[in-house]
């Protein structure tokens, strides 16, 4: 790392929950293949420009293990290369459409997206198809450091037992060895939510206020599986209003309600160092880098920072059929009638006049705080990797030249774990509960229209871990491939999207669906592994629903021997 007084920790947070094999249209697979053309691929090919100039990105990315799992899949590459045929045809289709209306301008856009998408799949095809093998190999040649977060994104602070984030953690730690060649030495805890060590009762159901009992703080799970870092929130340090990370692209979730935050002062806590974080009488500790609120908000803010210029390309406007996106912000308030079409040159010298604009702003607020740091000075930028490439679509183009300035030396990038080993975590400080979503609390994924979800959550989960309790379901090869199976749906249920997806209306009716699914699948295997327990047997159709699930849901292969595990965790 070139010595200096000034670092940025890019970090860019990679996921999307389980959806192949869960529909196409508009948020099965087609959402995967989406994302994984606007954004995955187009952030690679700037990633390896980089490095093949000899270009000091270091960047600090994680790729959720239940992402990896699809991208690493047969039938994501099937599902890609049916995406990319059918909207290459569109290009086309669309081009003679506006062809015999005259337009040009839309005509000629037309071709633009042609040229993207036989570039993508002249991109897939130069990898073998293989993503997640290409982010390796970056990492492999110290480009990226990549890190992981919670095997399918459970919301970890309202999860019931600590096996079950046990279970998160542990999982995710071995797949990401199984990807990428080598474990993670930190997480990103999924929506930067965290909870210290207390008595804790659930805030819903049964059992609501009426048992309590001592759960470990969060730094203390990730320290039991060797993550020594994670990522944070400036409130969560420091108490006060939260800036929310999602508010200017759901803008449904400012309605939600919620307790009335917590104002509390803790003292002026700077987020330009790591902190290191412990709770009080805990048994382990965890560095945490906390976001920094005013650069980060130049890029996540779709109402006054850079992803909502005029000249940059409208996510919400498409043309049918098709889905081409054809026009510009214009304006982020303004109607999508009127919107005017995009010109992809001026929205690329933006970008670039942007990136010079962030490397100084990130100098200057380091600069405004260097009197109380002292050198050196860490600014934490932790995004979406979605943001770029797919709500904001030039966003990769953006990150490239930005890296490419930092080069000249007024902030020089670093991995989150280049920088502990060059500047070791501050004293030990204690974090507020809370997340990075709206309130910055826990109101986006706990609230009235996804009170029930919890219930079944934490009814699945007592019936999971008392089922497990006693290790003699993995002495018989048919129950341990149901209670195997069992576990992948359980983890499957407890991703935070569905919450997320019902509270924004982005998908409500796919989130409640996919969330109902998995829960009559739990109940039906936990029914099935009951009577193996108890010496009876599987009928025939049984046994072709476990298979239909072992192929449909096919994440985590090694998921029991991790179950056996997370089951004989110590009590707090």
């Amino acid at each position: 790392m070139a010595k200096t007084d000034a670092y940025l920790v890019f970090t860019l947070h990679t996921h999307l929950p389980f959806v192949v094999n869960h529909g196409r249209w508009p948020h099965g697979s087609d959402w995967l293949c989406e994302v994984a053309v606007e954004c995955y691929l187009p952030l690679l090919a700037a990633l390896r420009r980089l490095a093949n100039d000899d270009v000091h990105a270091a960047v600090t990315m994680n790729f959720s293990p239940v992402l990896c799992e699809q991208l690493a899949s047969d039938a994501f590459r099937d599902e890609v290369d049916a995406f990319l045929t059918h909207r290459r045809e569109a290009c086309d289709t669309t081009r003679r459409y506006f062809t015999d209306q005259g337009d040009t301008q839309l005509a000629a856009l037309c071709d633009y997206w042609a040229a993207q998408y036989d570039g993508a799949r002249a991109d897939l095809d130069a990898i073998d198809g293989d993503i997640v093998g290409a982010y390796r190999r970056l990492a492999e040649r110290g480009t990226i450091e990549l890190i992981t977060t919670g095997a399918t994104h459970g919301y970890m602070p309202l999860l019931s037992r600590d096996e079950s984030i046990d279970l998160q953690f542990r999982v995710a730690v071995a797949t990401h060895r199984r990807h990428f060649g080598a474990a993670p030495r930190g997480a990103w805890i999924p929506e930067c939510a965290y909870r210290p060590r207390y008595e804790w009762t659930p805030p819903v159901g049964a059992h609501a206020g009426k048992i309590r009992y001592r759960r470990r703080g969060i730094e203390e799970l990730l320290a039991a599986h060797d993550l020594g870092f994670f990522f944070t929130d400036i409130h969560l340090v420091r108490g006060g209003r939260a800036l929310s990370a999602y508010g200017d692209y759901f803008p449904r979730l400012r309605t939600v309600q919620g307790p009335e935050p917590q104002l509390i002062r803790r003292g002026d806590q700077t987020p330009y160092v790591p902190h290191c974080v412990a709770s009080r009488g805990g048994t382990g500790d965890a560095a945490a880098y906390v976001r920094d609120p005013e650069a980060t908000q130049q890029v996540w803010s779709r109402d006054t920072g850079y992803p909502g210029d005029g000249l940059y390309l409208e996510f919400h406007k498409r043309h049918f059929p098709g889905g081409l996106r054809l026009w510009r912000v214009t304006d982020p308030k303004a109607d999508l009638g009127a919107k005017q079409i995009y010109e992809p040159e001026r929205a690329a010298a933006q970008a670039r006049a942007h990136a010079n604009h962030f490397v100084r702003l990130a100098r200057e607020v380091l600069d405004r705080h260097a009197h109380r740091l002292g050198p050196p000075g860490l600014l934490c930028t932790p995004f979406d990797t979605e943001l770029f490439g797919h709500w904001w679509g030039e966003g990769p183009l953006w990150l490239e030249h930005v890296l490419r300035l930092t080069a000249e030396g007024s902030v020089v990038p670093t991995t989150a774990s280049g920088c502990l080993d060059e500047f070791p975590a501050q004293p030990a400080i204690t974090l507020l509960e809370g997340s990075w979503g709206e309130g910055g609390d826990h109101r986006v994924w706990l609230n009235k229209d996804t009170e029930w979800t919890w219930e079944m959550v934490y009814q699945a989960e007592d019936d999971f871990w008392s089922f497990t309790a006693s290790p003699g379901w993995s002495r018989a090869p048919m129950l341990r491939r149901v209670v195997a199976q069992l576990g992948r749906e359980l983890l499957l249920l407890q991703a935070s999207d569905w919450q997320f997806l019902i509270t924004t209306w982005a998908a409500r009716n796919y989130a409640e669906t996919r969330f109902a699914e998995h829960c009559a699948d739990f109940r039906r295997l936990h029914e099935m592994a009951g009577r193996l327990r108890d010496g009876g047997t599987l009928s025939w159709d049984e046994e072709q629903f476990l298979s239909t699930k072992e192929a449909q849901d096919f994440c985590f292969p090694d998921v029991a021997e991790h179950i056996e595990a997370a089951a004989a965790l110590p009590k707090a």
